[in-house]
């Protein structure tokens, strides 16, 4: 029997969850001194954020974080030691199959492209959002400027508890930089 294509490989892995750990959950719950230090890093200063009496008046009629720090609860806890080592990844372990396959296959560079939120509902502090990342596709072979590439885009979606908060689309170009000029 003929061993599998890349093509085959990779279309194996469309419509599975991107790591074997299962959805990540947050390290904290949703909390008031990282919406007040998101809100103060991207100059914020809607008080539905951070001002009880404000919030409290609001739609929301409470303090609930932005909308778009939504990926920012589920991210593991960088790793600051062996960063290097690990190719800039500031998390260890295997990552995504299908980056791996790339990778061997010699499409080392990564440029993100694009990525898409849909917030259901705003979080509220003391929320735990866990979220779980799956394949949605990976593009045929194309030849870009940058030399023979992919697109691979994976959708994250965003719970608390059984509840779903928002998704996120994340696209990526996988593309094999030896033909680079510099």
């Amino acid at each position: 029997m003929a061993a599998a294509t890349l093509d085959d490989q990779l279309q194996a892995l469309v419509g599975h969850p991107i790591g074997a750990g299962g959805p990540s959950t947050a390290p904290d719950p949703v909390n008031q001194p990282m919406i007040r230090h998101w809100a103060a890093a991207f100059e914020d200063w809607n008080p539905i954020h951070t001002d009880p009496e404000a919030a409290a008046a609001s739609r929301f009629g409470e303090i609930v974080a932005p909308p778009l720090m939504l990926q920012t609860w589920t991210m593991a806890t960088p790793k600051i030691t062996g960063i290097g080592e690990r190719g800039g990844s500031p998390v260890e372990g295997d990552g995504a199959e299908v980056l791996r396959l790339l990778n061997e296959a010699g499409y080392l560079g990564t440029l993100a492209t694009n990525s898409e939120f849909e917030i259901i509902r705003y979080l509220r502090l003391g929320d735990v959002v866990t979220g779980e990342t799956v394949l949605e596709s990976v593009s045929p072979e194309k030849q870009t400027r940058l030399g023979r590439a992919r697109f691979v885009t994976w959708i994250t979606t965003y719970r608390v508890d059984d509840e779903i908060v928002g998704t996120q689309m994340f696209r990526i170009l996988k593309f094999d930089p030896s033909g680079l000029v510099l």
